[in-house]
């Protein structure tokens, strides 16, 4: 079992950062692929970035490459989603995930947090 816990959410004009952190509890953390997933009012939700339990393997939305950046520290059990240059269009409820295969974490993960809310102005 994974527990996960969002946090670092916030308000933030465009072309302002954000660093999310998401705290994992279990002793199998570093087993697990781990990303970020989010939905907008109205939208599905979506995936956004992935990342291998050794950290040598990174997945991003096509969209949000070069503006966002997965990373984790296994000896702490953190997760973390550096989000750069940001737009209106960012505003979502954003969940981490966990799951031993990337392609279903990125959309029915086995673990998901309750997400942290960022809201972009313009």
């Amino acid at each position: 079992q994974v527990q996960l816990v969002e946090s670092g959410g916030g308000l933030v004009q465009a072309g302002g950062s954000l660093r999310l952190s998401c705290a994992a509890s279990g002793r199998t953390f570093s087993r697990y692929w781990m990303g970020w997933l989010r939905q907008a009012p109205g939208k599905e939700r979506e995936f956004v970035a992935a990342i291998n339990w050794s950290g040598s393997n990174t997945n991003y939305a096509d969209s949000l490459k070069g503006r966002f950046t997965i990373s984790r520290d296994n000896a702490k059990n953190m997760v973390y989603l550096q989000l750069n240059s940001l737009k209106p269009e960012d505003t979502a409820v954003y969940y981490c995930a966990a799951d031993q295969s990337p392609i279903i974490m990125a959309t029915m993960p086995s673990f998901r947090g309750q997400g942290t809310q960022v809201t972009v102005s313009s």
